[in-house]
């Protein structure tokens, strides 16, 4: 039994084990999504897929959404060929009630996955394409408070910070130098509207991110190197916003016991996958 697209057909034999599968016609959440996508995220970690990806998913079972997520990986790019890629963007989500009893459900509301890498020829590509669209309305972060420094205590500027200030919103290296480089696409196709919502666990974290898309902003202007007009647009509340929100909660490993029941249901491959930059990766 697989955690593919072609693995989970076997709808009866899924339910007879207790999980909860999507309801929603997931070819054609698909092809909408990749037509007209409208919530990109970014930040595939675990606790993405916990929970936004959830969401998303109750929504699509709901009837309320026909498109489904977005989400690119900007600091660890094996997490999408590792984990997401070989298992047609679908994960089990594993709760544990206080009763004791185990809530098992397929989540399958995610319908791309691409590494936000600009010498990812493709993925880039696609990225770009995205933030082109007139359809995307949302962009979130689950990066960690870390992602949305430029500089670090000791005012140093972070790797490839200086270099995309230089460059301007070209094959940028830095993850924010990322962000606003595909934000300036929607600026120059039409001063699009988009919300720019940061879900990290800290303080103020809309504050956060707009503070790091200013500030590359204001230097591409003063150097010249954006299109002119860029930072009056992400300064335009009406074109593009920081709200403040968050997700307070954790995703931890999944204890022994939870492995087991899941090994035993015959879940193949639920061993964790391990990167080169020593994330730990949750088939559950």
């Amino acid at each position: 039994m697989k955690l593919t697209i072609e693995g989970i057909k076997n709808t009866a034999e899924w339910e007879s084990k207790g999980y909860s599968l999507p309801t929603f016609d997931r070819a054609a959440v698909e092809a909408a999504t990749k037509a007209n996508p409208f919530w990109i995220h970014f930040g595939a970690g675990n606790i993405f897929r916990a929970f936004q990806a959830n969401v998303v998913q109750e929504l699509l079972n709901d009837k309320v959404l026909d498109r489904g997520l977005v989400v690119a990986e900007g600091y660890d790019y094996e997490i999408i060929e590792k984990m997401y890629r070989p298992h047609d963007n679908i994960g089990a989500l594993v709760t544990l009630k206080s009763s004791g009893s185990v809530e098992k459900t397929f989540v399958g509301s995610i319908m791309e996955a691409l590494a936000d890498d600009s010498a990812n020829e493709k993925d880039w590509a696609r990225l770009c394409e995205i933030f082109r669209s007139p359809s995307l309305q949302m962009v979130t972060f689950t990066i960690t408070e870390k992602g949305y420094l430029l500089r670090n205590a000791a005012g140093v500027s972070m790797p490839g910070v200086e270099d995309d200030f230089a460059a301007g919103p070209v094959l940028p290296k830095s993850y924010i130098g990322k962000v606003v480089t595909l934000l300036h696409e929607s600026y120059v196709n039409g001063e699009l509207p988009v919300a720019m919502v940061s879900m990290d666990n800290c303080s103020q974290n809309g504050d956060k991110l707009y503070a790091a898309v200013n500030e590359f902003a204001k230097e591409w202007e003063n150097r010249g190197v954006c299109k002119p007009g860029f930072l009056d647009y992400v300064n335009n509340n009406s074109k593009v916003s920081f709200p403040w929100t968050m997700i307070d909660k954790i995703t931890p490993r999944p204890d022994a016991k939870i492995e087991k029941i899941l090994a035993d249901d015959g879940i193949e491959h639920l061993e964790p996958v391990i990167t080169s930059r020593k994330l730990t990766l949750l088939h559950s």
